[in-house]
């Protein structure tokens, strides 16, 4: 039996434990006298082989401790002798200071009188080298070589760079910067002859000649200038040439021309001067493009005085993609040269001054190439409101024929509303999303003249309005509205598009990656424009508004006055057969023609002319609103909810009959009421009869699930009261109704 003493070590120990988990083993349970004898003796085995390797460790500690001791002890004399010997090295080296520290003194300044000694030397030397080159110096400028000149002339400046004590190195300088002028003046008439013909050797001798001379600034506005006077004339002469024809001819030859001279340029600049190359050319074409005579501005305006207000845009547009196709071209020219996609990657970072120089020439590149289309730009609204009214004048809509008029108008909707997506497209690539806020108001504008065509429509179907039943001119209302409403209902989808398309253009306008040719707020917007758009994507910010939130409200305004309109029209019969009330012959002077008696029971009494005649109007009306205001006429639906609120707060379930014949039947009530109110004295018969007229039409309007107004049912119960039991019955009655029809029954109050 094995057993596992590492339990014994443990700090936490629990005989025990240890003794109940040893037990619960099968060889413990058979049989335990056996088990723990035998455990017993291993116990104390275990025991006499730890005493035994105690006693040999102790033995062992013992006999080293003598060795530890002295190996202590002399470790310890070791540290205090080498102690005492840095404290001597320590004595012997301030000795050695401060024996020596005079000698160093001496030695130093012995040093500085040789160094002395050795430039006044040289100082000499170059006095005597530049007091013999300055006696040669005319001598070499009578003979015309310009690189022996140049010569003589770098061998002066380096002599006068080690006369920079004497006392007289500013005469000399200036004598220097006298005889360099003159070697310019001398070199320049073939330095410009070397760069116009293209001359690569000679231009690179002169580079050379120049850069000794620390003038190669100079030498580059030589190449500068003769670039630009070179491609100056080439666009005089492209016009010269082509007078016959166009603005678009002459920019479309001339960007060739430019982006060829650009190619040959880069690689002849990249030979002569290597590490200013695309630097020069971007500042050669900038400073061109904004002095070429005539302007392209002049060019522009000259050519847009040629043509209608309504073809300027056109043209513009057509001119502006020239333009941005050459920008592309010059912009990619430069980033393959440039690198200039890693450069702008770092322009947020910590760039170098390098950088941002580069950034700023492109940059002023870019203004010069887009600048003669700023004014046109910050005037965009002028030229699309032109273009946006000639297209809407195009347009054949109203007629002498009032159905024809509607028909035109219905037709119209899907090509007004083409016409605007077109103007925003124009205005994508005319102003590259800077010209929203022009353009919206050249849409205000645009759509308040559509607007108009409906109101004189409107205006029209007012005057045709009849006493009598129009059934014809009731749906020439209802398809107007249903335009209206269609209308309207994609002016709100061209509106969600035109959102879509601002911010993402204003998204490209700020991004932080986009290079000097893609910034174009910065490009084609004058401060006051940047700040007018900048406030135009603000404002989407504001709940209560829309972008076309001016259109949108004339249209709604347009619902109102057609739905107001058409009740006019529905109406005219009722308002015509109630206009009779006060003459009826109950209660007018025909009353004792009628033979009615007091006595008569109710239903002796029959309803009158002017109220069936309104009855059978109303019971026909269902039948011919039906047809138009289903809810599966989404336009009609939209108009009528912008036209009055009920129609937005109804049941959508019969669609909107229902609530117009409300609206009918309410105007019926109010009317009638009101015509009743006037009538004056009526006798008992009279009253039963006008009580009768009001049950007819209450029954009227519960078979078209309506009711009767609560003055009318008032009237109706005060008008059958017998006069002695008026003041009681009248409890919870209008008050107004109640006195009215006391006066009309000549009942005395007893109040």
């Amino acid at each position: 039996m094995s057993m596992d003493v590492s339990a014994f070590s443990e700090d936490t120990f629990d005989a025990k434990e240890w003794i109940n988990k040893t037990f619960k083993s099968n060889e413990a349970q058979e049989n335990k006298d056996a088990f723990v004898s035998s455990l017993v003796m291993k116990l104390q085995l275990y025991v006499q082989q730890v005493n035994s390797a105690l006693e040999e460790t102790s033995q062992s500690v013992l006999s080293s401790l003598p060795r530890v001791l002295r190996d202590s002890q002399l470790l310890q004399q070791e540290a205090l002798a080498l102690k005492e010997k840095m404290a001597s090295v320590k004595q012997e080296i301030a000795k050695v200071e401060e024996c020596t520290v005079s000698s160093i003194e001496s030695l130093e300044r012995l040093d500085r009188i040789k160094t002395q000694l050795e430039t006044a030397k040289r100082g000499l030397h170059e006095a005597d080298n530049w007091s013999a080159l300055a006696n040669d110096v005319e001598e070499v400028f009578e003979s015309g070589d310009i690189e022996a000149i140049a010569s003589k002339l770098f061998s002066m400046q380096k002599s006068l760079t080690m006369l920079i004590n004497v006392v007289d190195f500013e005469d000399k300088k200036l004598q220097l910067e006298g005889l360099k002028n003159r070697l310019e003046a001398m070199a320049s008439p073939k330095l410009v002859q070397a760069f116009n013909t293209g001359n690569l050797d000679q231009s690179k001798v002169y580079v050379d000649i120049f850069n000794k001379m620390e003038r190669l600034p100079q030498l580059l506005k030589y190449y500068h200038n003769c670039l630009k006077v070179s491609l100056g004339q080439e666009w005089r002469q492209t016009i010269e040439l082509a007078q016959d024809e166009n603005l678009t001819y002459w920019l479309h030859t001339y960007y060739d021309k430019l982006l060829t001279t650009w190619h040959e340029q880069v690689k002849w600049c990249q030979q002569v001067f290597p590490n200013t190359s695309i630097e020069i050319l971007i500042n050669v074409y900038a400073d061109l493009l904004r002095s070429l005579d005539p302007s392209i501005l002049e060019c522009i305006e000259s050519l847009l005085k040629q043509y209608s207000n309504a073809m300027q845009l056109s043209l513009l547009l057509e001119l502006k993609q020239l333009t941005r196709h050459f920008a592309v071209n010059i912009n990619g020219a430069i980033e393959t040269l440039s690198s200039m996609k890693s450069i702008n990657r770092n322009i947020s970072g910590n760039e170098t001054s390098n950088a941002k120089t580069f950034v700023q020439h492109v940059t002023s590149l870019a203004q010069a190439i887009y600048a003669p289309y700023v004014p046109y730009v910050m005037k965009y609204k002028t030229y699309e409101v032109a273009q946006l009214e000639q297209q809407l004048q195009s347009m054949d809509l109203l007629h002498d024929d009032l159905s024809e008029t509607i028909n035109s108008l219905s037709f119209s909707i899907s090509r007004i509303i083409t016409y605007a997506h077109e103007a925003n497209k124009r205005c994508k690539l005319f102003t590259d999303g800077c010209g929203y806020p022009g353009l919206l108001k050249a849409l205000n504008i645009y759509f308040d003249k559509y607007i108009i065509k409906y109101q004189t429509t409107i205006r029209q179907l007012e005057r045709k309005k009849v006493k009598q039943e129009d059934w014809n001119l009731f749906q020439m209302c209802l398809t107007l509205m249903q335009s209206i409403g269609e209308f309207l209902g994609q002016v709100h989808q061209f509106e969600k598009s035109l959102v879509i398309d601002i911010i993402e253009s204003n998204n490209k306008l700020l991004s932080h990656t986009a290079g000097p040719f893609n910034q174009y707020k910065k490009l084609l917007l004058e401060p006051a424009g940047q700040t007018e758009l900048e406030q135009l994507v603000a404002s989407f910010q504001k709940e209560d508004k829309t972008i076309l939130d001016s259109v949108i409200k004339p249209i709604h305004k347009l619902c109102s006055d057609l739905h107001h309109a058409t009740y006019e029209v529905i109406f005219a019969p009722i308002f015509s057969q109630l206009l009779l009330v006060q003459k009826a012959p109950a209660w007018s002077g025909d009353v004792n023609k009628m033979h009615l008696s007091t006595d008569l029971p109710d239903y002796s009494f029959a309803p009158q002319e002017y109220i069936t005649q309104v009855g059978q109007y109303l019971m026909t009306l269902p039948q011919h609103l039906e047809p138009f205001l289903l809810r599966d006429n989404p336009s009609l639906t939209l108009a009528l909810k912008a036209a009055d609120p009920q129609y937005a707060q109804g049941s959508m379930e019969s669609g909107f009959t229902g609530i117009l014949l409300d609206i009918i039947a309410r105007g019926t009530c109010q009317m009638f009421h009101d015509q009743t109110l006037a009538i004056g004295q009526l006798n008992s018969a009279a009253c039963k009869q006008l009580a009768t007229d009001i049950d007819y039409l209450g029954n009227v309007l519960e078979e078209l699930g309506l009711s009767l107004s609560e003055n009318l049912q008032h009237t109706s119960l005060l008008l059958r009261l017998p006069p002695e039991e008026y003041q009681n019955g009248s409890t919870g009655c209008n008050a107004r109704v109640v006195a009215a029809v006391r006066q009309m029954r000549n009942i005395t109050s007893s109040g």
